[in-house]
């Protein structure tokens, strides 16, 4: 019995409400492990070796029933473009992701070109391959040239890349770079998308610990019943299966950094023994007779605010106040659309710098659209939708006929020349009533305008406004705004 019939074996008393994935790889061992993932999300997972047997099954009974198509790179004996085009032409309403060992955005390229959806680099974690298969088959969300991508391009990790104007952007900036020269932990709190990690990895670079190790733990990526060993370490029989020693993240960050992705998500029980980590500094294995003294800073990150869970009683209030000695907001990117011309220059920027790219301008009318959109991915979607743009452009700007996704849900929408002229970042003169705005309130938006242009380098910024760095400190405190330099 051939392993794909094997797989349709295994599936066949399966509900039928349930969805359907065709999984094209060669690799038995990868092919039972993704069926056992997807099956604990629901999925019904058809297996083919190669990809003849893949085009044979789109034509089957199951193979109607399908909801997206997995394809690893590596299937023997397929040119993956030539296949992800075959299997689109065959089913154009069906999305295809790409496995792929490579973490260069030039087969990533090629492979969306060919017709796939999105891509994902291996090793995949569980949580991350069931979001990418849920974000492509979720009708209610934005779908083709609206949806994030799973992976994203690397980014800078110092202030300087953190690109924007918006008060609200700027205090988050502020506070998180006055941080990051300390040692206490920081709790980074916003939507999915709006740039947590990026922030904490530049904190950590700022920061004293920056010679030493940063190590990213996302616990909704690991089983809950793995938790505690990935986070405190077990001993040798500490449970059943535990054969060997394993040290945990916060052993192997001591002197250094562990940031904490999707902290809300920790159990009861791992939040009293994190907290308790907080309080002595102290560390005990699973099975540990004794504990290890260490020293690690912590920075968690939230989707949802830690404040809002206490209250409800879903968070320890003692473990949120210790993650909490700096708390930053990341406001979500619809309430700073004025930020969105200078992001999209310097996402194009850097997209133009990858393999099988090339550098592109923009329209005023397509900042104009992308300004009237409210990103519900926030940043990271924009970036995505720059990236697909640039994928399928042909000339030398991207203009609103671009965004054809877009250009339907918005209609055109008129530019103003002035505005656009000032990459949308203008200074506003008058008040809604046609007068003008006091002198002060003007001066803020012109400095706050020099820090987002200038990437908040306080010395430049100084130089260009024709001010002194200690005049343009006073200032900032004025308007109480902490300096980010």
């Amino acid at each position: 019995m051939s392993d794909m019939d094997l797989h349709l074996d295994n599936c066949a008393d399966a509900p039928d409400n349930r969805r359907h994935v065709l999984l094209i790889d060669d690799e038995p061992a990868q092919s039972r492990l993704i069926t056992a993932i997807a099956a604990r999300d629901g999925w019904r997972t058809l297996v083919a070796p190669d990809g003849e047997t893949a085009i044979a099954m789109l034509g089957t009974r199951e193979g109607m029933r399908l909801s997206a198509i997995l394809l690893d790179q590596w299937v023997p004996g397929d040119d993956t473009c030539a296949l992800i085009a075959e299997l689109k032409k065959r089913r154009p309403a069906l999305p295809i992701l790409m496995l792929t060992t490579s973490a260069s955005p030039l087969l990533a390229v090629e492979a969306m070109r060919a017709g796939a959806s999105d891509y994902l680099v291996k090793p995949v974690s569980p949580d991350r391959l069931m979001e990418a298969l849920s974000s492509v088959t979720r009708p209610e969300t934005p779908q083709d040239e609206l949806a994030p991508l799973t992976e994203k391009l690397s980014a800078a990790l110092d202030f300087d890349a953190m690109i924007g104007t918006a008060p609200k952007f700027r205090t988050a900036l502020a506070q998180a770079a006055k941080a990051a020269r300390g040692h206490g932990n920081a709790l980074v709190e916003g939507e999915s998308g709006t740039g947590k990690e990026m922030l904490m990895r530049a904190m950590h670079a700022a920061s004293p610990r920056a010679k030493e190790s940063l190590r990213f733990i996302n616990i909704g990526s690991v089983p809950p019943n793995s938790i505690e060993s990935v986070l405190f370490g077990h001993e040798p029989n500490a449970f059943p299966g535990a054969f060997d020693r394993q040290i945990g993240a916060l052993q192997h960050s001591d002197g250094g950094t562990l940031v904490l992705d999707d902290v809300d998500r920790l159990t009861a029980h791992i939040q009293s023994r994190l907290s308790e980590v907080t309080e002595t500094g102290i560390v005990r294995p699973i099975g540990a007779k004794h504990g290890f003294r260490v020293d690690v800073r912590l920075l968690a990150a939230s989707n949802i605010g830690l404040a809002d869970l206490v209250g409800a009683g879903h968070f320890e209030a003692k473990l949120a106040k210790k993650l909490s000695a700096t708390r930053i907001s990341l406001p979500p990117l619809r309430e700073r659309s004025g930020d969105i011309p200078a992001l999209t220059r310097h996402f194009l920027s850097r997209i133009g710098e990858q393999p099988g790219l090339k550098h592109l301008s923009v329209s005023d009318g397509a900042l104009a659209l992308l300004a009237a959109y409210d990103w519900p991915g926030n940043v990271r979607q924009l970036q995505s939708v720059l990236f697909r743009a640039a994928v399928y452009c042909d000339g030398n700007s991207l203009t609103a006929e671009s965004f054809p996704q877009l250009l339907e849900m918005l209609g055109e929408i008129e530019s103003d020349p002035f505005a656009s002229s000032h990459d949308g970042m203008g200074v506003m003169l008058y008040t809604d009533d046609g007068n003008l705005r006091p002198l002060e309130e003007i001066e803020a938006d012109v400095i706050r305008l020099a820090i987002g242009h200038y990437r908040g380098r306080m010395t430049e910024v100084a130089r260009r406004l024709g001010i002194g760095r200690s005049t343009l400190y006073r200032k900032l405190s004025d308007l109480g705004i902490d300096n980010a330099a």
